[in-house]
């Protein structure tokens, strides 16, 4: 009985003890301190201090490892948040472009030439025929030619007054003949500009690339300066006009129009023949 009184009083003084050392494991402290994000190394120091003090986390042999597991596993978090964030403002960017360049587009189609075929601007006014760009810069009232500056050349033009910044100074729409190219002074007051192009074929939509540009399918030549014309130029120009009003009216061009047509006489040729799945390429 002695052994058994002894080994139940062993046992409830195991039990006692067990259940003291679990108490003391399961033990919940308090931690408070101030984050200062730059310096959270100091941060990181009082954790640690504050683990081991309450805790036998760093007896353990592979504390330091855990804790090293644990940073990295924070850092691939950051990394891919960063990198996730990075990309959405890199798309948001691009969405961004699109819609300004989409705008932009908009906004340059949308604009009707003036009278001359040209546009009216803050600092200058041009007007076109097929050749020729004219070109009119408002100066202050005297002004000699000696006071400016106009450098045309093949694809820039430069216009202004010496000692100040340049009014014109850019890239051309299309390239000229600087050679039956010329400028003066008007009234005292404007710097004229005739420009000479090369390919005078085509209309331009500005003077300079980057200015706002017009709409030329908009743009109304005078039929006197068409009858002007050879007999070749002015059909090329007349078939350009009207291949521009069918684009505009989502219609085809005089080229498919001549397939159609060449595509309907071959089938009229050849009625044996299936052609419900021809296409006009």
């Amino acid at each position: 009985m002695a052994i058994i009184s002894d080994y139940e009083e062993e046992e409830q003084s195991n039990a006692s003890s067990s259940g003291t050392s679990a108490s003391s494991k399961s033990e919940t402290h308090s931690f408070s301190a101030n984050f200062d994000a730059s310096n959270p190394r100091d941060f990181l120091r009082k954790v640690f201090d504050f683990v081991a003090q309450t805790s036998d986390f760093f007896q353990n042999d592979t504390a330091v490892e855990e804790v090293v597991s644990m940073a990295n596993a924070a850092k691939v978090n950051v990394t891919a948040e960063t990198a996730e964030k990075k990309n959405k403002e890199v798309e948001a960017s691009k969405e961004d472009a699109a819609a300004v360049e989409k705008k932009k587009g908009q906004e340059s189609a949308s604009i009707v030439p003036n009278s001359g075929n040209g546009l009216d601007l803050e600092k200058y006014s041009w007007a076109q025929t097929l050749e020729e760009v004219n070109v009119s810069v408002p100066v202050p009232t005297g002004t000699k030619s000696r006071f400016a500056i106009c450098d045309i050349k093949k694809n820039h033009l430069k216009v202004g007054l010496k000692g100040q910044p340049p009014i014109i100074d850019g890239e051309l729409y299309e390239s000229i003949k600087p050679d039956d190219c010329y400028w003066s002074i008007e009234d005292q007051n404007t710097i004229s500009i005739l420009l000479t192009k090369h390919n005078q074929m085509d209309w331009w939509k500005c003077v300079v690339k980057g200015d706002p540009e017009i709409d030329t399918q908009k743009v109304e030549p005078e039929n006197s300066r068409l009858s002007d014309l050879d007999l070749e130029t002015r059909l090329t120009v007349e078939k350009m006009m009207f291949d521009q009003r069918q684009k505009s009216m989502g219609l085809p061009s005089i080229h498919e129009l001549e397939k159609q047509e060449i595509l309907k006489k071959f089938m009229s040729e050849h009625p044996e023949m299936d052609f419900s799945r021809a296409k006009i390429s």
